[in-house]
């Protein structure tokens, strides 16, 4: 379900930059002076009314579909990576026995350099 919408999501986005490149700016009339294009594509009365509803009802989709992959992706998550640390990721791995400690060595007495003393 999440794919659906994520793909949906995707192409409504798309389109949304589309229809938004699409539409004619309110300072169009100096910028068709230097080789803009004229109104006679979409008919004598312009685009701006059919582009406004496809904006508008791209834009409620966008949000809708932003809407619920947000909430599915708090849904999805569970748990912390700053959790109790008792669930690890990493397989278990057999600890071998430690060897019987060996008694610890005792110390040499260092030789002094002083001479003796008689």
């Amino acid at each position: 379900m999440i794919t659906v919408v994520l793909t949906i999501h995707v192409i409504v986005c798309v389109s949304l930059v589309v229809v938004i490149l699409l539409q004619q700016g309110k300072g169009a009339e100096i910028g068709a002076v230097f080789g803009g294009s004229s109104q006679t594509v979409f008919g004598a009365s312009g685009a701006g009314n059919v582009l406004t509803r496809i904006t508008s009802g791209l834009a409620v989709v966008f949000f809708a579909t932003s809407m619920y992959l947000a909430y599915a992706s708090t849904r999805r998550a569970t748990g912390s990576v700053f959790g109790s640390g008792t669930h690890s990721v990493m397989p278990a791995q057999a600890v071998p026995k430690a060897k019987a400690a060996l008694p610890a060595p005792a110390p040499h007495s260092a030789p002094s350099s002083a001479p003796a003393s008689k």
